[in-house]
């Protein structure tokens, strides 16, 4: 019983190999970041670090959703391991506020305690990680929305968060550099307020996540898509309820389909299967459809 879209294996692959490419990019940066924080007395830039520490975390969590939610339905789960992928996207938007208040909380602490103006150099290196980082979130993003992954587009939040905390520690580190005397805690005040960013990204993904395992119905556009095109079906008159649920990567469809009355069983049911057809072979990414066919109320 394998119910998923002929192309969901390409679809999987492309969503992994966007994770490890965001992985790899975290295991170095995290490094840089941790290094340049401590040895140039920032930590704002040292929270940066810590939070693509995290992300390493976060992209093996999206991993192993991926994994998992691409199994074939069995006799225990008739619909799929799909859930799984949503799971993944509630645990890394968890995993992301936790680090937010974490950082706010150190941020504070460090505020109230004099340290030293940081080092020249470690705006240098937050230009390239903010590059890298912003270059990170739109292509992942982008995987995630032609895959129509909310663990992957999570996932590719996470990186635009790292480079929103570190334009937060480059203006802060900035103003300390510049202020000289005085000013040493911007630094901090920088890692507080990018907290906050992080915090609400968080909760947001959070959010987006606890729709899909309460089943929340897809945006009104992808019902449209669908109505249309099994309106375009031959021998069908109308579409009374149409219902779409997410799984995974995948939608799964409950139509009712009108057709005339005094067709035969054989033939209203020819048009049930012609219209799963067009619909499971559109690029929408429906996993199964289940077609119930009415008389048409004016037939």
């Amino acid at each position: 019983m394998a119910l998923q879209h002929p192309k969901s294996q390409n679809r999987f692959d492309r969503g992994a190999r966007s994770v490890l490419v965001g992985l790899s990019s975290n295991v170095l940066l995290a490094v840089i970041k941790i290094v340049t924080g401590i040895f140039g007395n920032s930590y704002a830039l040292l929270a940066d670090g810590i939070e693509s520490t995290l992300d390493i975390f976060s992209s093996v969590v999206v991993l192993g959703g991926i994994k998992i939610s691409k199994l074939p339905a069995d006799e225990n789960h008739p619909y799929g391991h799909g859930k799984a992928e949503s799971l993944a996207a509630m645990t890394v938007s968890l995993v992301l506020v936790m680090a937010g208040i974490g950082i706010g909380i150190k941020s504070v602490l460090e505020i109230m305690q004099p340290h030293h103006t940081p080092a020249f150099f470690t705006l240098v290196v937050l230009i390239g990680v903010i590059a890298v980082k912003e270059v990170l979130f739109r292509f992942i993003f982008s995987v995630g929305e032609s895959v129509n992954s909310l663990s992957i587009k999570t996932e590719a939040w996470h990186h635009r968060s790292d480079a929103l905390t570190s334009i937060a520690a480059f203006i802060g580190i900035s103003i300390a550099i510049i202020g000289g005397k005085g000013y040493e805690s911007a630094d901090d005040w920088a890692a507080l307020a990018a907290s906050g960013i992080i915090i609400f990204n968080g909760l947001n993904m959070l959010r987006q996540a606890a729709k899909e395992i309460m089943d929340y119905a897809p945006n009104p556009e992808t019902e449209d898509t669908i109505r249309s095109i099994a309106g375009r079906v031959a021998g069908v008159a109308a579409i009374e309820k149409c219902r779409v649920g997410k799984s995974g990567l995948n939608l799964f469809v409950d139509i009712h389909v009108e057709v005339n009355g005094d067709l035969p069983v054989r033939d209203a049911h020819f048009i049930g299967h012609e219209v799963k057809d067009a619909l499971m072979h559109s690029s929408l990414g429906i996993a199964d459809v289940l077609v119930h066919i009415e008389p048409a109320k004016h037939s």
